[in-house]
């Protein structure tokens, strides 16, 4: 990526009254299209499809993310104030005590329909994120909240938890019946953020412990090793697995430069809420944002791509949406900790392709996959599924760069 330094007389757009409130509208935005009309009264959300409408199957299946998610982000929507977001997270959290927690073997479904557990698995992604929305919800008083943050953690402690590594397992059977071979980084990234926010939320220092675990083997331990770039997939035994070939939404073959770009920003908030006693972490999250943002832009179209090899070619060429928001994110913590114009210019440079490319203009929303060439398209994402990431790029800007949204905009006026 181009690092020409930005105009140093407009300061970090972030400062600007005008660019903020650009931000704040994108992501009323994007709470007016994932709210009421994504709720599904049956528990959890409908995905929406190209168009913005619920994508209306005959019984949809609903990932356990999708439902945690919604209610993680429509708690930061019920800490700004906004009508009808403290009903969503309502919704969203007895789903999960309801309908995805697994009353007989303890845990939570990876997915429902309306007649039950659609995929009964135990994954750990599906329980970070059942982590971060409990969290959130604590942090508006929702009477349920707190005995779901118990719940999950018991079960992320007994079940998942790998003393001996530090890190979490991947995967189980309905029954707990260990799923042996595969251990990844994409799940223990995701209870990193959920960690930081679970201590955030209770003041509890194993959850804060944990997630410096998790970031001390896969980050200071594996990225450092690998130049930086994220291994994704291990052995059981934690061994880097640079032939894995898996799911292409969850576990895509290769290296995911989004992922470094997230790590980026999840590593800076980690040293802050830990004092910052741990001083490898802001050169390893600006090692780890100039490495993705060389390896995976698009020079000549602009973009990021999804998927490198490990000879650092692009491998799944399509341009998401998330990792360019989590670039954002990364840009904004790394300008407040290790302040450099290429991280500004970068900052900038990211939104110019939100605007040119991914804002959907004509049906609301932001369009989840493009082609190379960046035009929509639909191999790996059927429309627009998740309000996350989109989200969260518009509001981190807004607020200082030292927690989780809940936490700052809690305690913190924009």
């Amino acid at each position: 990526m181009n690092d020409d330094s930005p105009d140093a007389a407009l300061g970090n757009w972030s400062g600007r009254p005008a660019h903020r409130a650009w931000l704040a509208a994108r992501a009323d935005e994007l709470f007016d299209l994932f709210g009421s009309r994504a709720l599904n009264p049956r528990g959890g959300f409908y995905e929406l499809d190209a168009a913005g409408a619920p994508r209306m199957d005959p019984n949809p299946v609903r990932p356990i993310h999708l439902t945690a998610r919604t209610g993680h982000c429509f708690a930061i929507a019920a800490l700004l104030g906004r009508p009808g977001a403290p009903e969503i997270v309502d919704h969203a959290t007895r789903t999960l005590w309801e309908r995805y927690r697994d009353r007989a073997h303890g845990g939570y479904v990876w997915s429902i329909d309306d007649d039950g557990p659609a995929d009964a698995a135990k994954q750990g992604y599906g329980h970070a994120f059942v982590l971060l929305a409990a969290a959130s919800a604590l942090t508006i008083g929702h009477p349920l909240a707190r005995p779901m943050l118990d719940d999950v953690s018991e079960i992320i402690d007994r079940r998942f938890w790998e003393t001996e590594n530090g890190v979490i397992a991947e995967e189980f059977g309905p029954d707990w019946t260990p799923v042996p071979g595969y251990r990844g980084q994409n799940s223990n990234m995701h209870l990193t953020e959920a960690l930081m926010a679970a201590f955030e939320a209770t003041g509890e220092h194993i959850y804060l412990d944990r997630a410096e675990s998790i970031a001390e083997r896969i980050i200071h331990r594996a990225a450092a090793e690998a130049g930086w770039r994220v291994p994704e997939h291990f052995t059981e035994g934690w061994v880097v697995d640079r032939a894995y070939r898996g799911n292409e939404m969850f576990r895509p073959s290769g290296t995911t430069p989004g992922h470094a770009l997230e790590w980026a920003r999840l590593l800076l908030q980690l040293w802050c809420l830990g004092g910052g006693r741990h001083d490898w972490m802001p050169e390893a999250a600006a090692a780890l944002f100039e490495r993705a943002l060389a390896l995976g832009w698009d020079e000549t179209r602009g973009g990021i791509f999804y998927t490198l090899d490990w000879q650092d070619r692009p491998l799944r060429r399509e341009k998401l949406w998330w990792p360019v928001c989590e670039g954002i994110g990364a840009a904004h913590f790394l300008n407040a900790h290790v302040p450099d114009p290429a991280h500004e210019a970068a900052y900038r440079r990211l939104w110019g392709l939100i605007d040119r490319a991914f804002l959907d203009r004509e049906h609301g929303g932001w369009h989840e996959e493009l082609t190379e060439e960046l035009t929509p398209s639909f191999t790996i994402f059927p429309g627009k599924g998740d309000i996350y990431h989109a989200v969260q790029a518009c509001l981190i800007p807004l607020y200082p760069a030292t927690g989780s949204l809940t936490r700052v905009i809690a305690t913190v006026e924009p």
